[in-house]
């Protein structure tokens, strides 16, 4: 047998482990493999959701640009229920891997069961919001009143199902923290498949609403696979009622890490939110949507990336409880350049055939137009934000979610967001440049996470 060969058979064999999802022990053994097997159910458990995301804006973008613009902003707003789930989520990961780490499955369960019951509390505000307040909220990103008249109910059904987003996110950083990335990925695929298949058929007989519908109907179904694993499954974590009893002292930890995370992404996706507003207050509908169709783009090919770095988060919470330093340290390292390398792949995609993707979703001038030049400007960060996606997610698998939050802060707030207002209306270059000041800060941020990293504090967190 060639060697071609043997090395293709051993690499099939190591997919084939990594989605059958068999409990592996990540502290000990090849740091690359470790990486291997976590990586590959995470990145195609993101890639289908991203999948997802591109072919609703697909089917949404034949309704016309008052959908487009509709889906766009309603998910510019959501991307706060978003943060809220990536905020428990993190510290759910965080806490179940360095118990894991440590041998503890019972506590790492217990630590699980007690983020879904602050999930639950948190959802009921966030839902009613979103569903007595869609007109508004539309408004207030600057919708036009033909926007708000056609997208209010896409908009309320989206935010009234808060809280299956936000369980999606959370168990699925529950299974991810244990090692179990190969649960995560399945769960997610039926989510978006159902999504997939639903969404043409509920556009053609409901309209907008429909693509909303056929969201939530496949997240719940997502949802109730999940539930059913933690409870029925043959995994690590073996969830009982127990568990669900109030314990104010886990509770306190599980807060005291989610909450800067959940700062964390609400700072990201807080800066997002106003640069979506500066692109359509400075280029009107069209350049909002030929944006929408670019940052669908976008999340499109980043997920897979996030996919990588909650491999480096998973590893660093576990190596962390088995007392294993160096070796997470290594771990994170090894996946920044596996990133980097992957994601300087996706750049040169971007600034070579950015008219030929925007073309898939848009035949309209006008939007192609902007779409291009906006996937174009977003494309040239994306080692960026391969290196600071892994960094920031090292830090918060440590626990250590502070200093990503005032590292967003300063490179968001303080750098982005002025800088896309100077760009856009100080130097006249409108949609453009609000959009060049997204990979500026990129650049910043993975700079900074990597000074943060090297420095080492995230070592002696305790969770």
């Amino acid at each position: 047998m060639s060697t071609i060969q043997i090395t293709s058979s051993k690499l099939w064999n190591a997919i084939k482990l990594s989605l059958n999802g068999e409990q592996q022990d990540y502290t000990q053994g090849s740091i690359p493999k470790a990486i291997f097997l976590l990586a590959i159910p995470m990145i195609l458990e993101l890639s289908l959701e991203s999948v997802f995301a591109v072919v609703d804006m697909f089917f949404v973008g034949k309704l016309g640009q008052n959908a487009i613009a509709t889906v766009g902003l309603t998910e510019s707003v959501i991307t706060i229920v978003y943060s809220i789930a990536i905020g428990l989520s993190t510290a759910a990961t965080a806490i179940v891997a360095r118990r894991i780490g440590e041998k503890k499955p019972e506590a790492a369960a217990h630590a699980g069961a007690q983020s879904l019951v602050i999930c639950l509390i948190t959802t009921i505000l966030v839902s009613l919001a979103g569903v007595l307040c869609a007109p508004e909220i539309l408004k207030l990103m600057g919708a036009s009143e033909e926007v708000v008249r056609d997208g209010a109910i896409f908009t309320r059904i989206m935010l009234g199902s808060s809280l299956v987003i936000i369980l999606l996110f959370l168990i699925n950083g529950i299974f991810r923290g244990a090692g179990d990335a190969a649960m995560a990925m399945k769960s997610l695929w039926i989510a978006s498949a159902i999504n997939i298949i639903l969404c043409p058929v509920f556009i053609h007989f409901f309209g907008l609403k429909g693509a909303a519908m056929a969201t939530v109907i496949g997240r719940s179904c997502g949802v109730t696979f999940q539930v059913y694993h933690l409870f029925k499954g043959s995994g690590i974590l073996k969830f009982r009622w127990a568990h669900f009893n109030w314990d104010p002292a886990i509770v306190k930890t599980i807060i005291t890490v989610a909450w800067p995370a959940t700062f964390q992404f609400i700072i990201a996706s807080g800066s997002w939110i106003i640069l979506t507003r500066l692109v359509a207050e400075t280029g009107g509908t069209a350049a909002s949507a030929g944006y929408q169709i670019a940052f669908r783009n976008f999340v499109f090919f980043i997920l897979p990336c996030w996919g990588l770095s909650n491999a480096a988060a998973t590893l660093v919470g576990q190596n962390l409880g088995a007392g294993r330093v160096d070796r997470a340290a290594q771990s994170v390292l090894l996946t920044a350049r596996y990133n980097a390398i992957l994601m300087s792949f996706v750049m040169l995609l971007f600034l070579f055939f950015a008219r030929p993707i925007i073309s898939i979703f848009t035949t309209e001038p006008i939007i192609l137009n902007f779409g291009s030049t906006a996937l174009r400007i977003i494309g040239s960060g994306f080692i960026f934000y391969a290196i600071a996606m892994v960094m920031s997610q090292a830090l918060n698998g440590a626990g250590d979610t502070k200093t990503p939050t005032w590292i967003n802060f300063g490179c968001f707030w303080l750098f982005q967001v002025p800088l896309a207002y100077l760009l856009a209306k100080g130097f006249g270059m409108h949609s453009a440049g609000a959009i060049t000041a997204v990979p500026a800060a990129e650049a910043l941020l993975a700079l900074v996470s990597w000074y943060y990293f090297k420095k080492g504090n995230w070592k002696k967190v305790k969770v």
